[in-house]
């Protein structure tokens, strides 16, 4: 019936551990090994603590009181057989001796007094410092009797002092004792100490040893096992052999996943913005071409009446300037229209080879009069003319004067447009041809520039928001691309790159 309770307390703790989740028992295998590591680590502080409080011990008493208890025998041994030289001799220099051995005693008594830590020795001590008084006092009366001539009394009473001088040395050697004594106790101690760690340093390494082989055999089978596995079914059919380091080769494959599914959300926000972008194109495309339709034909009549009563009738000033002004909202006009048949139905493109340098110099001839009546000036920056490009030249045409009159609008009266032709290359394109038209007005404010290609968005009341989108459509058409530079208070850059475009053959049509 024991064993059945044992076995059954066994399978009880057994259970229990396999009910505990990976976490759990991971998290108490690194506390006991953190636990038992902590308290060697304590126990080491304290041996180390105990070891040099023993030390600081011994040095700031034991040793310095045990000096004192040696050099307290050494005196006194040194003022035996002085009394009997002068006896023998007479002679008082003998004397002289004694006197400096006996200030030598009472210094090195001054000094095991202050050192003495315990009542033992302090009792010793006073004990040795009566004696020696007593010793002094009967050697005085030896001496006076010496020098009075008295020399049996002298000698009767010498044998006694001699007696009194053995008793100080044995209480000076029991005073030393006591010192021997307690170093050795010391001693003892530092080994018991010693004895102890390595003892539990004996029974705490095994534990630790069990904890960690317990500890990494759960590593293995429960962790870098089903790491390996799950890197193994991840992999595709061509990957490279599985790596050693599972946790790395995991981290990379969970990495390109979540790349991949980084990739596939946004590749599907995309084609969702798309969807109502075309959508949203698709209702503007209809209602453009009826807007179209239904404004272009009256519009037409407008313009040929207008232009019929501008010949045949005589005008004065004021009648004139209506007149150009009518004229001036009728082009408007037409120019609104137009942008939206060229959103709804883009016209297909003309490519032939052409310098994009010529494109530029035609924008400028075009805008000549309106640069004027803006008082803009303009800057070309042309090393030399761009090499020929496949393009539509009136369809680059176009985007360089709705980048010119954005900048003259933007700027107002007056201001200087920057055009600058250079020539780059890049690895994923192959030579560019670039044009940066630039203006010193009011730059575009930050939260703007994210929006400033998007159709129907602008930031003047008369526009259409068509011209910079049907821009940027024009050059992607042309497998380019529009940048935007541009900082509030010091202008804007528009940067048109041009890619040497490429027949289906592979061959360059530029060359």
């Amino acid at each position: 019936m024991l064993v059945q309770k044992g076995d059954g307390g066994g399978s009880l703790k057994i259970n229990r551990w396999k009910r505990l989740g990976l976490r759990e028992r991971i998290f108490l295998l690194l506390a006991a090994l953190v636990l038992i590591t902590f308290a060697g680590g304590l126990m080491t502080v304290w041996h180390t603590d105990a070891i040099d409080s023993l030390i600081t011990s011994l040095i700031d008493k034991n040793v310095t009181s045990y000096r004192a208890a040696e050099e307290l025998r050494g005196a006194l041994l040194q003022q035996k057989g002085y009394l009997t030289y002068y006896f023998l001799s007479g002679d008082p220099d003998w004397l002289k001796q004694l006197e400096k051995y006996q200030r030598s005693f009472k210094g090195w008594l001054k000094i095991a007094q202050e050192t003495a830590y315990t009542p033992t020795m302090k009792e010793i001590l006073e004990q040795i410092s009566e004696s020696y008084e007593q010793y002094i006092l009967a050697r005085q009366q030896v001496i006076d009797l010496y020098k009075t001539g008295q020399r049996e009394a002298g000698a009767k009473l010498h044998w006694e002092v001699r007696q009194q001088f053995l008793e100080l040395c044995d209480l000076c050697e029991r005073y030393k004792l006591i010192h021997e004594q307690r170093i050795q106790e010391a001693r003892s101690k530092s080994r018991a100490q010693a004895q102890f760690i390595n003892t539990l340093s004996l029974i705490v390494m095994p534990l630790v040893a069990v904890l960690g082989m317990l500890l990494g055999y759960i590593l293995v089978k429960q962790i870098l096992g089903p790491i390996r596995q799950l890197m193994a079914e991840t992999g595709q059919a061509d990957a490279t052999p599985l790596e050693v380091d599972e946790v790395k080769a995991l981290s990379r494959r969970v990495h390109s996943l979540i790349e991949n599914v980084d990739q596939t959300q946004i590749k599907l926000e995309r084609s969702q913005v798309h969807l109502l972008q075309s959508e949203k194109l698709a209702l503007v495309g209809k209602l453009a071409a009826g807007v179209a339709h239904s404004i272009r034909n009256p519009l037409t009549s407008v313009k040929i009446r207008l232009f019929s009563l501008r010949r045949t009738l005589n005008l004065d000033p004021s009648q004139q300037e209506d007149l150009e002004v009518i004229s001036e909202e009728i082009r408007h006009i037409d120019t609104i229209v137009r942008n939206f048949l060229e959103f709804s139905r883009p016209p297909k493109l003309k490519m032939q080879k052409v310098s994009p340098s010529e494109v530029v110099d035609q924008a400028l001839q075009l805008l000549r009069h309106r640069l004027e009546n803006y008082n803009v000036t303009t800057r070309l920056i042309r090393s030399r003319r761009l090499p020929e490009i496949w393009a539509d030249p009136d369809q680059l045409k176009e985007v360089l004067v709705n980048l010119l009159v954005n900048a003259c609008e933007a700027m107002g009266d007056g201001g200087l447009i920057t055009i600058t032709e250079t020539e780059d290359f890049v690895e994923t394109t192959g030579p560019l041809t670039i044009i940066q038209v630039e203006d010193n007005g009011p730059g575009i404010p930050e939260s703007m520039q994210d929006k400033i290609f998007q159709p129907f968005y602008s930031s003047k009341e008369e526009g259409t928001g068509l011209g910079l989108s049907i821009a940027a459509r024009i050059i992607q058409e042309h497998g380019g691309w529009i940048d935007l530079s541009s900082r509030e208070g010091q202008g804007t850059t528009f940067s048109i790159s041009l890619p040497f475009r490429k027949l289906k053959d592979g061959k360059n049509l530029n060359r």
